[in-house]
């Protein structure tokens, strides 16, 4: 598949943002600091000319003793720096933090115990966002920084500050790459560690940010081996690094807007901002009187998403060209005509954007209605410059299963918000079923409703208001998924597949396919046992993203009037109050995992399949799944975070089976959070679209077309670029199918 805006992990983006702006700092810095004087006086009147940024910029200095980084054999392939930062780009990014497990880990200094940090190239961000609030940076925690005589390599170095900035460099900030490893193996190899080159230590992160909290730039002071670094130096040579990091961060700024200057500066050093008090008014730039004591300057300071946008082509990101999208479709991010048109005339033909332009198009057509959402927060949530993290702390929304949506991962040596798997579920004894779904604030989910509901629910609308909720609530974006579930049962398969008589039916058995970031979140699927309370559910979660640990397990949700019970399969139970008294039997909701390809399930066959953000071309074992899936001739509906997914599904169903797909349809519960794109502009949703597999008919039987995608629109002209004859349309209908 060629976009993979959602269903790639935001973190990798983030990381791919952070280490490409960090690669061109590291070039260009070495360039300028090799180069006169003249260059640096050359590049300070360039900075001085720049319009000011109204904000206030800070300049953090933030020591780390606890973490090393440990590179895999994987390392090395690929340009720029190491890290696996190679393969955060290119054709086949990897789309989870686990995927770069191979090449990057995260190790503790200070026990001599692998503490694997699963979070890749980014755990510099790690100890800035949840420590953020307290933390103070004072001038003898610098002692960390303790590679000074490390830090000297390819340093800017300003006028007057002697140039002895030794090519040793590349391993300053490159040192992440093997090759720096290596060196570093013999001295101080840990003792009892299994891995062949001792761990790299990040001592220091130099970051820039505005008052609001988007970054602006970063430098990563390497120390190589641990015990190399010198545990009591200072910060008396990170005054020319830190000056040459905050001329780069106003030329070249990694958060959005265009190069400027700050109207006013504040260190997070007392030593550093005495250095920096005769280097920054060079710039233009006024200095704050004292340093700055905290981590920010407003209590409700918070990293902002940053849009990670790069050329979909040569991948690029926007702080080094200027991008723009295709003047046709209006999709497609480009760097420039050379991209274009490269994109443009690619083979095979079903695969260039020619054939895809108009499609894209009235893709982008959509944007409107799947932005038509009844809650208060609507625009803001919608809007392609949605800042996620900014709305997820004003609301208190930093904990539970709100951490999943997030970006900010604890810092070592914090309690991280465990797996959905049974044991989780003690967490719930304190007798709220909803209180993963909580935040800081006041109670977001309201008692359930005395009476069950007397009508089919239809919107986000219908369900709030029957509900008790509020429509500033941000509940909907957690309940999509049960909500999801729900309409498939009572409104797509009756419409589909009338024959089943589903809605008269006591029980039924779904299976969650490919569900691994959805069994993270399994308790928000009891919200099923207040919407079917007269139907005993059973969910069973399959697929290999599940954790191997959680493989054969099986509990129990049961409504008892007004108690909840969860009972593992072991047969221990907890009660929990529900919060009302409900008439009637006992109704179970079960839950059962199967770490495992769907193909590879054994069982008694489902009432229901049903699958979220499925990406059948991102993934081989669809091709496995989906031929079982026909085999088995079951009710199979999807989601996909765009209309795109949907075309490209419908053709892998094909390939791996000769069906295809029904026409794809908005899902009325959507999340309503708009999810963010690197190279394209187009709307994508969690859960955005819905479909069922249609499958091939059997021999004898009725032949049963398989429904397409809507026809395709006539092929545009070709792209601004010199006028060209171009043949004869492509005939419509489904076409090559699209090599994967």
């Amino acid at each position: 598949m060629e976009f993979v805006s959602g269903y790639r992990d935001e973190f990798l983006d983030f990381a791919a943002l952070l280490f490409g702006w960090f690669r061109k700092f590291v070039a260009e810095r070495g360039a300028v600091g090799a180069s006169l004087e003249g260059r640096w006086r050359q590049l300070e009147a360039q900075i001085r000319r720049l319009p000011q940024d109204p904000a206030l910029w800070v300049l953090h200095v933030l020591p780390n003793r606890s973490v090393g980084i440990s590179l895999g054999q994987g390392a090395e392939p690929g340009p720029g720096s190491g890290l696996g930062a190679a393969r955060l780009l290119g054709e086949e990014p990897p789309l989870h933090l686990r995927d770069l497990s191979p090449y990057v880990s995260f190790v503790s200094l200070e026990d001599g115990e692998e503490g694997e940090e699963e979070e890749e190239n980014e755990e510099e961000e790690k100890g800035e966002d949840e420590d953020a609030g307290p933390e103070k940076v004072e001038p003898e925690e610098d002692g960390e920084p303790a590679t000074t005589s490390r830090e000297s390599p390819q340093e800017a170095n300003p006028p007057g500050e002697p140039e002895e900035a030794e090519q040793e460099a590349g391993g300053g900030e490159d040192a992440c790459r093997e090759d720096r490893a290596e060196d570093e193996t013999g001295p101080e190899k840990r003792k009892g560690r299994r891995s062949e080159t001792a761990p790299l230590h990040l001592s220091c992160l130099l970051l820039v940010t505005d008052e609001h909290g988007t970054i602006l730039g970063i430098d990563l002071l390497m120390d190589g081996a641990q015990g190399s670094a010198g545990r009591g130096s200072r910060t008396e040579n990170l005054a020319p690094r830190a000056y040459a990091l905050l001329c780069h961060s106003m030329a070249c700024p990694m958060g959005s807007g265009d190069p400027r200057k700050p109207r006013q500066l504040t260190v997070g050093d007392a030593q550093l901002h005495r250095e920096l008090e005769s280097l920054v008014p060079r710039l233009g730039v006024k200095l704050a009187k004292t340093p700055m004591r905290s981590w920010g300057p407003r209590p409700g300071f918070t990293f902002a998403s940053l849009r990670a946008r790069t050329c979909h082509v040569c991948h690029k990101h926007s702080f080094e060209v200027k991008l723009t999208p295709c003047p046709q479709c209006g999709a497609v991010l480009y760097c420039g005509e050379a991209c274009l048109l490269a994109d443009w005339r690619r083979c095979p033909d079903d695969v260039s954007h020619r054939f895809w332009c108009p499609r894209l198009a009235a893709f982008m057509e959509r944007a409107g209605e799947l932005a038509t959402l009844p809650f208060t927060y609507t625009a803001e949530v919608t809007s392609e410059t949605f800042n996620k993290e900014a709305f997820l702390a004003s609301r208190g929304l930093t904990r539970g299963y709100w951490t999943q949506l997030s970006m900010l991962i604890p810092g070592p040596g914090m309690p991280r918000h465990p797996r959905g798997n049974t044991p989780s579920l003690s967490l719930l004894l304190s007798g709220d079923p909803y209180q993963l779904l909580q935040g800081d604030g006041p109670t977001l989910m309201p008692p359930v409703p005395l009476d069950s509901p007397r009508s089919l629910f239809g919107s986000w609308q219908d369900y709030y208001t029957w509900r008790g909720l509020s429509l500033d609530s941000p509940m909907a974006v957690l309940l999509t998924y049960p909500l999801t579930v729900y309409y498939v049962i009572t409104h797509l398969v009756p419409q589909s597949f009338p024959e089943l008589n589903i809605q008269n039916k006591q029980s039924l058995k779904i299976h969650v396919v490919e569900a691994g970031k959805e069994f993270d979140l399994v308790m928000v699927f009891w919200e099923l046992l207040v919407l079917l309370p007269h139907v005993a559910l059973e969910l069973q979660f399959v697929g290999d993203d599940l954790p191997p640990e959680s493989d054969q397990q099986h509990f129990t949700l049961q409504r008892d009037g007004p108690e909840l019970s969860v009972r593992p399969g072991s047969g221990v139970s907890a009660r929990l109050s529900s919060g009302t008294k409900e008439k009637g039997g006992r109704r179970d909701l079960q839950i059962k995992v199967s770490a495992r390809p769907y193909h590879l399930l054994q069982g008694p066959k489902p009432d229901l399949v049903i699958g979220f953000n499925s990406g059948f071309g991102l993934k081989d074992t669809w091709l496995s799944s989906l031929p079982r899936l026909q085999s088995l001739r079951v009710p199979a509906f999807f989601t996909e975070s765009s209309e795109y997914g949907c075309v490209m599904d419908d053709q892998t169903m094909a390939v791996a089976t000769g069906g295809g797909t029904s026409p794809p349809q908005p899902n009325p519960f959507r999340s309503p959070f708009r999810l963010r794109a690197a190279d394209n502009c187009m709307p994508w949703y969690c859960n955005a679209f819905l479909f069922h597999l249609v499958y091939k008919p059997t021999q004898g039987s009725g032949a049963r077309p398989a429904p397409g995608p809507a026809p395709p629109a006539p092929i545009p002209a070709a792209p601004p670029a010199p006028a060209r004859r171009r043949r004869g349309e492509k005939k419509p209908g489904r076409g090559a199918r699209r090599r994967r």
